[in-house]
């Protein structure tokens, strides 16, 4: 299907716009924001380069700037997909984009969990869908008060969006959402145990760098 609509030239921009896009997804909000305060989130906390770490070690501000850093991101390379060579670009760049947020080759292939990168994609994709799986991440954390839980209540989410609302997407959102579950299965381990810490939006003395959340 793919072949039959590109000519040589629009695979040469389809290839550049995926590369493009892998490319921003090796940029970590959380590693800049970290070292630009001289620390090595990786080293800190859950040593997880995301943004639920960078709140519990550096705080709101510096999380928020994670946040926004992973969203625009994913944001951006859908967009440049769409423009360079259409919507079935688009939707290799959202896969892109995320394989590059987790697997960055600018940090050893360790990177952070991709849920706020999705969502920056897939407000690219299909905004609908974005703030419909924002809905559930938000509705999961507030009542569960574990950014993680909200996590994979939009895990299991996004899927059912996409085939209700992007059709062309399901099988990659499918995929997605199985990568980003295995990269939450620390995560289960301890709320299955009890252990999973909960999210406390003032800093108390036990909220210090070496408190382990993911």
């Amino acid at each position: 299907m793919i072949s039959s609509i590109y000519t040589d030239s629009n695979w040469i921009l389809f290839i550049l716009a995926v590369i493009i896009a892998y490319g921003l997804g090796d940029i970590s909000g959380a590693q800049l924001i970290s070292r630009s305060q001289g620390v090595d989130i990786k080293k800190e906390g859950s040593g997880n380069a995301g943004t639920t770490n960078v709140l519990r070690v550096l705080g709101i501000k510096s999380a928020g700037g994670t946040l926004a850093i992973d969203v625009f991101k994913g944001t951006a390379a859908v967009l440049i997909g769409n423009a360079m060579a259409g919507h079935w670009c688009a939707m290799l760049c959202f896969v892109a984009v995320v394989a590059g947020h987790i697997w960055p080759a600018a940090y050893n292939f360790k990177g952070g969990k991709g849920v706020a990168t999705i969502f920056g994609a897939m407000l690219g994709l299909n905004w609908k869908v974005a703030l419909l799986a924002l809905l559930c991440v938000v509705t999961g954390v507030l009542i569960s008060r574990m950014m993680s839980m909200g996590s994979i209540v939009g895990v299991f989410t996004f899927p059912v969006l996409t085939f209700i609302m992007e059709r062309d997407f399901f099988l990659f959102s499918l995929v997605l959402a199985v990568i980003v579950l295995l990269k939450h299965s620390s995560n289960i381990k301890r709320m299955l145990a009890g252990e999973e810490p909960h999210i406390r939006f003032k800093r108390g003395p036990e909220d210090g760098p070496g408190k382990r959340s993911d």
